[in-house]
């Protein structure tokens, strides 16, 4: 077994000094997710003012396609060395972290060469925009893995700081792109900028990772990695297969609609993609030293962003259609009938995700995969059978329902992860 650093023994103490480095790591993760929000959301508005809604389309059909891939590395590769690694000797973490920034890497070059390979075959609006993706997947998967890694070591300044370079780096990437004016050029320099900041990655931490070592590390965490893979790809598969389905049933277009609607809750929706950086270290540091305090801790983590998205999607109903049209051009005419539904859905979403980081803290893997397979599932079923109902408006309804649904899913199960815990509390983190 190995020992937890000396700034984590610090934290254990009580009074004000524990409370003080919670609330510093706590907010270096709020500053972290303020980056990568502005980063997205930047990107997001730009492309939708110069393409336009069908072009934005297809660039949101490759968004979300990346969402998989992230999903497949975080779930092999960074899941577990966030529920297994937060908070141990500096000697075990860079181990682990050379392990799981190859694995990342690794997933990134294998699942690449796939797009490529599609995206040469399929040709059309589409088979550009999957090649480039396919290029600069490595970069940004092994940037997303130094986040998750600074993060476990409870060193959230550097993934801001990584974040920061990758925004500095997106403007004159994004301002060449704009010349060419196309999707693929767009996509290209938005890897191309992520992989300025993955090499910045290896400069902050001086660990190279060990692409060689990523078989060892998968032998390693399989009890947690496989089944948190499926969990993940169930979550961004689900919203593949929402895009892909309401793509086929109104139109390419409708796409760019939801895609434009999300745009608009932009801070929360990236919040919830990169939670895990932030809540799961911060819920295994709770379990390991005040057990009784996690669903507490779940519930605040899970209330607290339920209620800013509710907030921020009232002030979006505010907003007038000059200062949409200024923000989100032609798309906006569509996208601003979504808001309502699209706000409910988030809310939803990040009160479930106070559970799930629950439920990842106490290594309950089992339970967080059946809560993600019933949640997908209703993802699914509610925005493909709102779409063939009312199209893009009954699709956006359907998957608020579903949401709010899942999430019920999820405090169910970790009330009785946690009610199974009292009975028999045996420690279920591993460190080494």
């Amino acid at each position: 077994m190995t020992h937890p650093t000396t700034e984590g023994e610090r934290a254990t103490r009580p009074g004000g000094s524990a409370k003080r480095a919670l609330v510093g790591r706590l907010s270096w993760g709020l500053a972290d997710q303020a980056a990568s929000s502005i980063s997205n959301f930047a990107v997001g508005i730009y492309v939708a003012r110069s393409l336009g809604v069908t072009a934005f389309g297809v660039f949101s059909l490759a968004w979300v396609t990346y969402g998989v891939v992230l999903n497949v590395s975080r779930g092999l590769a960074t899941d577990p060395l966030v529920v297994r690694f937060s908070g141990v000797s500096d000697a075990s973490w860079r181990g682990a972290v050379a392990r799981s920034t190859g694995t990342a890497l690794g997933v990134g070059a294998a699942i690449g060469a796939a797009c490529l390979v599609t995206g040469l075959t399929v040709g059309g609006r589409l088979g550009p925009a999957f090649v480039a993706l396919g290029v600069m997947l490595p970069g940004l998967l092994l940037q997303d893995a130094w986040r998750f890694a600074f993060f476990a070591a409870g060193t959230g300044r550097k993934a801001f700081l990584n974040d920061v370079v990758w925004g500095v780096a997106l403007v004159p990437a994004m301002l060449v792109a704009a010349r060419a004016g196309t999707v693929a050029a767009y996509l290209l320099a938005w890897g191309a900028s992520a992989t300025v900041a993955a090499a910045y990655g290896y400069l902050q931490s001086g660990i190279r990772p060990r692409v060689a070592k990523a078989r060892g590390w998968l032998r390693e965490q399989r009890d947690l990695g496989y089944r948190y893979l499926v969990e993940n790809t169930c979550l961004s598969g689900a919203s593949q297969l929402r895009a892909y389905g309401l793509g086929a049933i109104v139109g390419v277009g409708a796409v760019g609609a939801v895609r434009g609607a999300e745009l608009l809750l932009g801070p929360f929706l990236a919040v919830l993609m990169g939670l895990s950086l932030v809540t799961v270290p911060e819920a295994a540091r709770v379990l390991r030293q005040a057990p009784h305090r996690l669903g507490r801790f779940c519930l605040f983590l899970g209330g607290g962003q339920a209620v800013g998205a509710l907030l921020w999607g009232s002030a979006l109903l505010l907003m007038p259609d000059r200062l949409g049209e200024f923000v989100l051009g032609d798309v906006w005419s569509s996208a601003s009938e979504l808001i309502v539904p699209v706000t409910l859905g988030v809310a939803g979403a990040g009160l479930g995700t106070g559970a799930a980081a629950g439920l990842r803290a106490l290594g309950a893997a089992r339970r967080s995969l059946r809560s993600q397979l019933i949640a997908s599932a209703c993802y699914v079923i509610g925005g493909l059978g709102g779409a063939a109902v009312s199209g893009t408006v009954g699709s956006a309804w359907g998957v608020a329902a579903a949401t709010v649904c899942g999430s019920a899913v999820w405090w169910l199960q970790l009330r009785s992860a946690l009610r199974e815990r009292h009975q028999n509390p045996i420690p279920e983190v591993r460190t080494s």
